[in-house]
């Protein structure tokens, strides 16, 4: 048997949406990774506790349950890898692969089974139906009735908003009471942030360009507030996909973006990214609320009680750690102008493109973020309205297309070389080469105030001197002459049978 087994195009739920991606058993660990966002859940094999096969609406579906409490739903399997899955488990994880039915009845009235992180609705010891409480956002009470409200998910057409149960008085222990019992057991598991204790630390006044305006920032252990005038914001660490630090053009300014799925929302607006501004010549003295033993054991060393430096020095530091993910920078690409960005427009908008060694990022408005692995080829165009510039446009394999336009004509070299030392698919390649080797690719008419109809008078003198030659070698003259009495309009009759007097005319005009 190999030793490891992969399922592509493999579904998992997430907030009513279906994510597909990779899925990859060895006998090491077992990891997803999402197509879209390029995200990695991987499970250590010693910590699969059970393994269910279910038939769900996209086939068949594993369920996984692990030590730590936590609960895996992988969906789109055929019937046939039933058997070729069960082999491998038994082989290799020492779990066996029980067969599950689910209650198709369509009853209402059931048990409530709390199991982990996740709520089983069960008809006759079936499940009928399970909710995920890390999507519920909030949770309301009333007389025997609880009412179970959902985070919502942009990609979904329909959303489910909320669910009520009734829950009947029962003749339980003494003075408990089963509603607010059942409302407990959803809350610990929910993803409903409450802010208990005092904060770690807190940025104040911070310049915040996504959403625009100034915040407060409160950082907690697991959530960050933001705290404006007339919003305010509570994101989880969880919902935080990655972390960039991106110096601008002027060398004097720094972007912080924090990549958000889900995003935060405002409205019917929703901000997949998170950007803040900040100056180089600021700085900040910062303490921690934390005695230093405690700062030691948790972060072990990455910050301390006491920091002084630039401000985005503190604050990219502060979330590195307590989000505990990676912060990208710029690469070895370097613009024309010594920078590590291009300066162009993106729909209506002026911005700032940063190659990455993995992507592309553009800030400010509206944040777009490019993996190479999402891009299917890229082209280079030109400008529509002028030769001074020319267009960069990016087409994903999933048909989206994003054209960066406006770019500096001395961009292309440097640009072109850091798309091809990627690897990156780029349309008409031989023609753009041709181009790059020609220095006058993009060359402006004001550089060096070429005439197009200059030149063209230009060729025509030549030959009509090379007529004049020949026709001088022979003798012969024209007998063109003008005179003090003829008016324009007869000269320029007169010089129109002569081709020879043509530059002579003009100069007498």
């Amino acid at each position: 048997m190999n030793d490891i087994l992969e399922f592509n195009e493999i579904y998992q739920e997430a907030k009513g949406t279906w994510n597909d991606g990779r899925l990859r058993f060895s006998k090491q660990t077992v990891v997803y990774k999402n197509s879209k966002t390029g995200k990695l859940d991987s499970i250590p094999v010693p910590e699969l506790t059970q393994a269910q096969w279910r038939r769900v609406c996209l086939g068949h579906g594993i369920k996984l349950c692990t030590s730590t409490g936590n609960i895996y739903k992988y969906d789109g399997f055929k019937d046939t890898d039933l058997e070729k899955i069960s082999e491998y488990f038994k082989a290799n994880y020492k779990v066996e692969l029980i067969e599950k039915d689910m209650c198709v009845k369509g009853w209402n009235w059931g048990t409530a089974k709390f199991n982990g992180p996740l709520l089983s609705f069960e008809v006759n010891d079936s499940p009928a139906f399970e909710i995920p409480l890390a999507s519920v956002s909030q949770c309301a009470t009333g007389k025997n009735e609880v009412t179970v409200e959902f985070h919502q998910n942009d990609d979904t057409e329909v959303s489910l908003m909320e669910v009520r149960f009734y829950v009947p008085p029962t003749t339980g222990d003494e003075g408990s009471d089963p509603v607010e019992a059942f409302v407990q057991n959803i809350l610990s598991k929910a993803d409903v942030i409450q802010a208990t204790g005092d904060a770690v630390c807190i940025f104040r006044e911070l310049q915040c360009l996504t959403p625009r305006g100034r915040y407060d920032i409160r950082i907690y252990p697991t959530f960050l507030h933001l705290h404006g005038k007339t919003f305010d914001y509570k994101i989880p660490y969880t919902t935080v996909l990655r972390l960039f630090l991106l110096p601008h053009k002027d060398q004097r300014q720094m972007f912080f973006v924090i990549s958000l799925d889900p995003p935060i929302k405002q409205g019917q607006t929703r901000y997949h990214f998170l950007i803040l501004l900040f100056s180089k010549e600021e700085d900040i003295s910062l303490t921690l609320n934390m005695n230093e033993d405690e700062v030691e054991r948790r972060f072990e060393g990455k910050l301390h009680k006491n920091m002084s430096g630039s401000l985005y020095e503190m604050v990219s530091r502060v979330m590195k750690a307590l989000v505990n993910r990676k912060i990208t920078v710029p690469g070895n690409f370097q613009g024309h102008s010594g920078a590590q960005c291009i300066t162009c427009s993106y729909k209506a908008s002026s911005g700032l493109l940063y190659p990455l060694e993995r992507g592309f990022i553009y800030v400010h408005k509206p944040p777009v973020h490019l993996r190479f692995e999402e891009i299917s080829c890229v082209n280079f165009a030109r400008g529509t309205t002028t030769t001074r510039s020319f267009d960069f446009e990016i087409e994903t394999k999933q048909g989206n297309q994003y054209t960066f336009s406006s770019i500096e004509r001395e961009e292309y070299g440097k640009l072109f070389d850091f798309v091809n030392a990627k690897k990156l698919s780029i349309k008409n390649r031989g023609f753009k080469e041709g181009m790059k080797g020609n220095d006058n690719m993009y060359s402006d008419s004001d550089d060096d105030q070429h005439d197009a109809y200059l030149e063209r008078m230009k060729e025509e003198g030549k030959i009509r001197e090379e007529a004049n030659d020949s026709d001088d070698s022979e003798g012969e003259s024209c007998g063109f002459e003008s005179r003090p009495g003829n008016t324009t309009t007869e000269v320029i009759k007169m010089a129109s049978h002569c081709s020879e007097c043509v530059f002579t005319v003009g100069v007498q005009f």
